[in-house]
């Protein structure tokens, strides 16, 4: 039976890997976006198998409900939710104005944690046993996030969340688990990591680099499927033991 998946944050980085890895899983992959429909189209374009499609909507403008609707009506049924879609500010509590601060809690908190739980409680009434919720969380929410606290903050929260709803899931049987990434190569960071930055970066892990968005895919992959089940309430670090815990 073809199983379904919607993952959020889709149209690039570590979300178009998941999707994927799913996808030659044999789920059919509602990939979603927020803003760039060309790039979703493409990734949707590029997966293996057929019948893949594409989500727009906004987590922190409170569109869940839209989202998964769109998504059970495009591919007939929601099996596997991932919470990939996520941001991060940069606001220091020493160096950040009052205003700029509460801003970036805010938004931060609405799109890394709401939107998640929004997303949850939409997806469930549609899963049967079966079913899977996989959040992606991070490493900052054990180590911290010095130079941007409500992401670690936001995270050390879906992290409860996914234990929280791991347990009152289980009776009807979907299974509720994260995955904590270290530091991921992504397009977004390749000149931060080709800067004078970048060594000490790669030089937290002891492998002496960091993670491809391939390695915290392939961890999503095996939390979707059927012998994972037991896994539940797991968090699965995938840092390169650059944090331990």
């Amino acid at each position: 039976m073809t199983r379904h998946a919607l993952v959020t944050g889709a149209s690039r980085g570590i979300g178009a890997a998941i999707a994927h890895a799913l996808a030659d899983k044999g789920h059919r992959i509602a990939v979603h976006f927020r803003s760039d429909p060309a790039a979703a189209e493409a990734v949707a374009a590029n997966l293996p198998g057929d019948g893949h499609v594409t989500v727009q909507g906004d987590l922190g403008a409170g569109q869940a409900e839209q989202i998964v609707g769109e998504t059970v009506e495009k591919l007939g049924g929601l099996d596997v939710l991932v919470n990939n879609a996520g941001i991060y500010f940069h606001h220091p509590i020493t160096t950040t104005s009052f205003g700029e601060w509460q801003e970036a809690w805010r938004r931060t908190i609405e799109l890394n944690l709401f939107g998640p739980a929004d997303l949850a409680w939409h997806a469930v009434r549609h899963m049967t046993e079966g079913g899977r919720i996989i959040n992606i969380g991070s490493r900052g929410a054990y180590r911290g996030e010095p130079d941007a606290p409500a992401y670690g903050a936001a995270k050390a929260g879906l992290h409860a969340m996914t234990q929280s709803l791991a347990q009152s899931l289980a009776p009807q049987g979907i299974a509720v688990a994260g995955v904590a990434p270290g530091f991921v190569r992504t397009e977004m960071v390749t000149d931060f990591l080709a800067g004078p930055e970048g060594d000490a970066i790669r030089a937290q892990s002891p492998f002496h680099r960091v993670a491809e968005p391939e390695e915290v895919a392939s961890a999503v992959a095996w939390l979707a499927q059927p012998e994972a089940v037991w896994a539940s309430g797991t968090i699965i670090d995938v840092n390169g033991a650059s944090y331990l815990r």
